[in-house]
Order: structure tokens, then C-alpha cells, then sequence
């Protein structure tokens, strides 16, 4: 997940959350961790991992320190992976087929017109403080997101709610207008704008978990980000875990809590999430046996861990796409033909199989193949001579008096390969040089968002199984639409296809809205990403992912 969302009239079911994975945190970071770990037994010296399989105590390499654990500030993937140990929505995603099932809510029915929708909460359900979950927390969590003094990012992922995107907007005053309504304790009842096909899926998004109210208040959070309600002390959540302890660059610790509606379930009694920035070094801390599962895997690695007996690699199909964002209101980058000859000018097969030894796939579309049935119609080529005939027309014949150009990237060893690879190729096949700035991942959002790149990596993946989740991010008006890109038709047709229930007629209309982003390049597709990370055969119910995120609660340690 990464950045801003906003959505324009008459698109009240446009929710998108990015997810951005990159590494953040270096060896000295881990070796303190690892020290604090403190799993040494009484003569033998075991590891960290081995004692963590006595205790129940999941080690979990997670690649980049949090941003914060606020349900309805957080913006990076990487984050969302230790919120959802922590909070529970309406409902979870099955890791397996990415589809909705109960969870914070035991049943729900709606009317034939699809409008109105009313939840009946599990009466176990508990914040961390003992007090019961109720409706009218998720009322107060959906007020608090769309609240416009709160600023939030992902404001727009709840526009499907009647009300909601006006009073965002500031058009209407009146929060109570919202189409969100606590009938009684257990029962909520939602009342949306206009159908959403995928409303079931999308309630298991972080922006739109419950949160406590008073405890939220307590700390000045109603209506302001980054307060101390959500440091270790202060935090009441409703999941599995609650936060036990967080040291910054070394390691948060969750801990069961024996209040979870469903705590019967729970094996672990702890998870504990590293930030490790560099693949290599996460990769060395898995075989030295401090952790159980890493984040990633260096693609030089993956070759000798395959033909390992063990099984430890794991290769997981996601539903994600790596791609680079044009700044297209910076020259050259607003003339289309030099963004076609950029986006033609990538050895996408080239990267994925040979470079990152086949652990990614070559994208040549934003949306990955087969999402929900559809696969895109156009498809982008590596056409190197295509790309050379570009570049002249646009004025810039074998890359003559073409400007240096900046890439911007996140930090870490697979990113370094990707884009030092594109780097080499648009320097050999279209004579222009480029420099690649390595930035914090909090650095590289904050470039993009204000438009102060040139080009800039970016990647998505998806919040649900359906093409809007990718072609979303691109409205005019959306505010993880970096690339300052905009065409009327295609927000009509977005738009029109996130009303359209039949799932033949809403595919057609995302055809012909792809169709155009891929003519006009405010992106360059580079690679469909999958999950490749090491898993020690102690760690039994971690199930492939195709959205990425797993559950907890049916996770345990044992030999």
C-alpha cells in the first residue's frame, strides 16, 4: 500500500489502497534485535528461532519500520502486514482466494437493490482493554476517516457510503448524514450511494476497521494523525494480538490477547516483526536462525534454495505489479511519444527471467493477467527499434539533446538490480543517461505525492480481485495518481464500470479504459511481482497469499 486516494463525483465505489513494499532497516538494526531477543539456553546455545518454536513465538521479517499503526493513517504494505494482526474488520480475506469471509461481523444480509446492508457483530468481540466492540465504533472510525480536518489519505476507500465523499468534500457538514448507522450495539446497518460489487471485500480494509473512540479522544487523535494512541501502553485494538512493545529500527512484539473473540484459535502466544532492510542480510538472519519467515529473498539466492529437499523458499503468485510513474507535467516526460519509447525500451523478459532467476513476470499491462477472469486486451512490447523511432520523432534522434533524467527508487538489493538494468538498456538502446536516487521509503512517497520526480518507481497490489483495484489508482482525482496524468474518458469509464454489477459488461468497460492509460503511458509496466521468502517447516498454517497479507490466527510453530 502507498499514498492518497480520492475519488471524483459520481464515484462512490473507487477505493484503492496502495501497498508499496520496500526494505527499511540495516544490520545493526537487526544484531540489536537479535541481542534483545535474548533465546539462549542453559548450556547449549540454541537460536532464536528454535526457542521461539518452544515458546510460540513467531519471528517475521517485515522489511521496513512503521509509519505508525493508526487503521486510517497508515499507507505502506509493509505497515498493513502488522495491522492486521492487531485490528479486525466487518470481515477478512481468505489469503487463498482473496474473497471475503466473516470475521468482526458473523452474518449480514441486503437489500434487493444492493443498497442497504446490515451487519450483526459476534457478541465476543472485545477491545484489548476488555470493553465489547460495538457499532457504533465502526460509525465513529467511518466519521473520523471521512472527517476533511482529519486528512486522510485513504478517505476515499469508505465513498462508497451514502454522503460520504460530500461530506469529505466539505460540501456537506453534517457527519450524521453518512450512510452509517449503529441500529444497536451488535447491529450496524450501511447504506451506500449506488451498488458495489465488491463491498464484502472492501470492508476488510484497514480504513475501514473499528477503532476505539475514547481512547482515540484520550489522546487528541479525533481529528488529528500521528498521535500517541497508538504507541505501546496506550493502544486498544480488537484482533488476535495487542502491542506489547515497540523499539524504533528494531523489532514490534505483538502479543495474543486472551480477550479475542476467537482466541480458542490462536496457537501463537507472540509475533514479533523485524525491519530489515536489506534482503541479503534478512536472508542471512533466516539461516543464522533468527527468524522464522523473511520478508523477501536476494534473487541470486533463489537458484540454490530450489533444489533444496527442505522446502524452505516459498513462491507465491500476488496480485501486484511493479511499474514506473512518469511526472508528466515535467518536460520531456509530457510528450507521449518520449513516455511510449521509455515504456517500449524495458527487456522486461530479460529482468524477470534471467536477472531475477524467473521470480517475477515480465508486465505488459498495469493490471496483472487473469485478475478476476480478465486480462487485458493491449499488451505493452519490448521493441527497442519501436522505441529508437519514438525518440526521434519527438526531437531526440539516438538521444541527441535529450535532458538528463532522474529515477527514483526505494532502497534495496532487488530494487538496485531492477532499475540499474532499465538504466543500462534506455542508456544503450536510446542514448540518454539517467541517474537513479536511492530515497527512504517515507522520502520516495513524499516526492511522488508532491510531484517533485521525474520518474519514480512505484507498486501495487491489489486490495481485491477485480481490474478497478489497479486502474483506480489512476483517476484524475485520485490521490495516488502521481504521475499528474488526467483523461475524461477514462474516469467516465472507471467510473461507469464500479456501477456496473454484471461482471461480463463491467470487464468490457475496464478494457476500454486500460486501453487508453496504456496508449497514453502515464506508467511503465515493468514486472507482475509474486511473493518469494524462506519459511522455516516449523511455521504450519502460513497459506500462499494472493493478495499478499496473511491471517494470524491460524498460524502455529511446531516441529
Amino acid at each position: 500500500m502507498s499514498s492518497v486516494v480520492s475519488l471524483g463525483p459520481k464515484s462512490t465505489c473507487r477505493p484503492i489502497a496502495e501497498r508499496h513494499a520496500r526494505a527499511v532497516a540495516a544490520l545493526p538494526r537487526l544484531a540489536l534485535a537479535v541481542v534483545l531477543l535474548g533465546f539462549v539456553a542453559c548450556g547449549k546455545r540454541e537460536t532464536a528461532a528454535e526457542a521461539g518454536i518452544k515458546t510460540g513465538t513467531l519471528l517475521v521479517g517485515n522489511s521496513s519500520e512503521p509509519k505508525d499503526l493508526d487503521p486510517q493513517t497508515i499507507v505502506a504494505y509493509t505497515d498493513a502486514r502488522l495491522l492486521f494482526a492487531l485490528f479486525e474488520g466487518l470481515t477478512a480475506l481468505d489469503e487463498a482466494t482473496g474473497q471475503a469471509v466473516p470475521a468482526g461481523a458473523k452474518t449480514w444480509e441486503t437489500s434487493p437493490d444492493g443498497l442497504t446492508w446490515t451487519f450483526h457483530l459476534d457478541p465476543a468481540g472485545k477491545w484489548s482493554n476488555g470493553e465489547p466492540v460495538t457499532a457504533a465504533d465502526y460509525v465513529f472510525a467511518y466519521r473520523r476517516i471521512l472527517n476533511p480536518a482529519f486528512a486522510a489519505e485513504y478517505a476515499s476507500m469508505v465513498y462508497p457510503l451514502k454522503n460520504a465523499q460530500a461530506y469529505n468534500s466539505g460540501k456537506l457538514k453534517d457527519a450524521t448524514q453518512i450512510g452509517a448507522v449503529a441500529v444497536d450495539n451488535l447491529t450496524l446497518r450501511l447504506t451506500l450511494e449506488e451498488p458495489c460489487p465488491w463491498l464484502i471485500s472492501l470492508l476488510a480494509h484497514q480504513s475501514w476497521l473499528p477503532i476505539p473512540r475514547a481512547v482515540v479522544e484520550k489522546f487528541g487523535g479525533g481529528d488529528k494523525q500521528g498521535t500517541a494512541w497508538t504507541r505501546p501502553g496506550n493502544l486498544v485494538s480488537n484482533g488476535p494480538f495487542f502491542l506489547k512493545e515497540w523499539q524504533p529500527n528494531a523489532r514490534v512484539v505483538l502479543e495474543k490477547f486472551p480477550g479475542y473473540r476467537a482466541a480458542s484459535l490462536v496457537k501463537l502466544n507472540q509475533v514479533i516483526f523485524f525491519p530489515i532492510e536489506n534482503p541479503t542480510t534478512e536472508e542471512a538472519a533466516f539461516r543464522a536462525g533468527q527468524l522464522h519467515v523473511t520478508y523477501t529473498l536476494p534473487p541470486d539466492k533463489i537458484a540454490g534454495y530450489r533444489t533444496e529437499p527442505s522446502s524452505r523458499l516459498r513462491s507465491n503468485p500476488t496480485l501486484s505489479t511493479y511499474y514506473i510513474n512518469f511526472n508528466v507535467k515535467k518536460a520531456p516526460l509530457d510528450n507521449t511519444k518520449v513516455r511510449r519509447a521509455l515504456t517500449l525500451a524495458i527487456d522486461r523478459t530479460g529482468i524477470a527471467e534471467k536477472l531475477l532467476q524467473g521470480s517475477r513476470s515480465p508486465a505488459r499491462s498495469l493490471v496483472p493477467d487473469n485478475t478476476g477472469g480478465y486480462t487485458s486486451h493491449v499488451q505493452i512490447p519490448d521493441d527497442f527499434a519501436g522505441a529508437k523511432a519514438l525518440l526521434a520523432e519527438a526531437g531526440y534522434p539516438e538521444g541527441r539533446g535529450f535532458p538528463p533524467l532522474e529515477l527514483q527508487t526505494g532502497s534495496g538489493s532487488t530494487n538496485k538490480l531492477i532499475n540499474e538494468a532499465i538504466q543500462e538498456t534506455w542508456r544503450r538502446e536510446l542514448g540518454i543517461t539517467v541517474t537513479i536516487a536511492e530515497l527512504e521509503q517515507k522520502t520516495l512517497f513524499a516526492n511522488a505525492k508532491a510531484g517533485a520526480y521525474q520518474a519514480s518507481s512505484a507498486g501495487w497490489v491489489g486490495d481485491y480481485v477485480d481490474p478497478d483495484t489497479f486502474l483506480g489508482v489512476f483517476l484524475s482525482d485520485n490521490g495516488n495518481n502521481w504521475s499528474g496524468w488526467n483523461n475524461a474518458e477514462y474516469d467516465r469509464l472507471v467510473h461507469e464500470a464500479g456501477r456496473t454489477l454484471d461482471t461480463k459488461s463491467r470487464q468490457e468497460l475496464q478494457q476500454r479504459a486500460e486501453a487508453i492509460l496504456l496508449a497514453e503511458l502515464p506508467l511503465a509496466p515493468t514486472l507482475h511481482t509474486q511473493g518469494n521468502y524462506l519459511i522455516d517447516p516449523a511455521v504450519r498454517g502460513w497459506k500462499p497469499s494472493i493478495l499478499g497479507l496473511n491471517r494470524y490466527i491460524n498460524i502455529e510453530l511446531r516441529k
